[in-house]
């Protein structure tokens, strides 16, 4: 169902300044009002050291997109809207992502991973080298522990897509439900919000991210949820979020976290 009156923010999605997203940030905000989301917050994906991908702004381009939140903050002034940045972790790049996040006053910053040791490995175009490996337990253990290692910067409030490493739909034979623990535990010491990603829907794997299985565990360990459609397109924005409520009650969750007055509180699952 993608009926109205979903009084749920939805904290991320995308511009055009990322180079794999379309329409104007106007187009998203009226997409969200239609549906009857209470509040939005934008993260577009920040920009990264060379040698990584170019799906993403360029340094010289963050102003231009603060700019451009802060024009439809001013026009839909009655609706709450969020700046926030979508940034990624590796190792080697905390310094520099934190001195760009300095440059300006962010609501909130999403952590994420998408590289192995540089290797992209939720780009289309690494399907084949997927199909190519024979330890998938191996790369979702390096996934794990590097998203642990970005809980645990400090860096995040908000912890996107936490098992995309199964985009593609390579899961391991293996249970890894000590896998998602002990990125959880790292998660719940360093106080994030762990996200209920709807995008997963959209790609091979066809299911949310995080998998049941994943947000049991975060249940147990009295970690905070919210919400994400990580739409780079108007017509995505707070897409699928009746299942991803549904997934979340499944786990044990009855409250998600939003942002009041510059603190996240909780409000009631309906």
């Amino acid at each position: 169902m993608q009926g109205h009156d979903l009084k749920i923010p939805d904290y991320h999605m995308h511009t055009p300044l990322c180079n794999h997203a379309t329409g104007d940030p106007r187009e998203y905000v009226l997409h969200a009002i239609k549906l009857g989301l209470c509040e939005i917050g934008f993260s577009d994906h920040n920009p990264m050291p060379a040698g990584f991908d170019t799906l993403r702004m360029r340094y010289d381009q963050v102003d231009d997109y603060v700019s451009m939140i802060r024009e439809v903050q001013r026009e839909f002034h009655h609706f709450p809207i969020f700046l926030g940045m979508e940034c990624d972790y590796a190792p080697g790049t905390v310094e520099y992502v934190g001195d760009m996040l300095k440059q300006h006053d962010f609501d909130y910053v999403i952590g994420s991973v998408h590289y192995l040791d540089k290797w992209g490995f939720d780009a289309p175009e690494t399907i084949e080298e997927w199909k190519r490996q024979k330890d998938i337990y191996s790369i979702w253990k390096k996934y794990f522990e590097l998203w642990a290692e970005a809980c645990a910067t400090g860096l995040f409030d908000i912890m996107a897509h936490p098992d995309l490493v199964k985009k593609f739909g390579f899961i391991p034979g293996q249970n890894c439900e000590e896998l998602f623990r002990t990125a959880l535990q790292a998660a719940a010491k360093a106080g994030v919000i762990i996200e209920i990603n709807t995008a997963g829907l959209r790609k091979p794997v066809g299911e949310i991210y995080p998998s049941l299985a994943f947000l049991q565990i975060a249940h147990q360990l009295k970690l905070p949820i919210s919400f994400g459609s990580d739409a780079h397109a108007p017509d995505e924005v707070g897409m699928n979020f009746k299942e991803g409520v549904a997934l979340a009650r499944q786990a044990g969750f009855s409250e998600a976290m939003r942002l009041q007055n510059g603190k996240w509180t909780a409000y009631k699952l309906v």
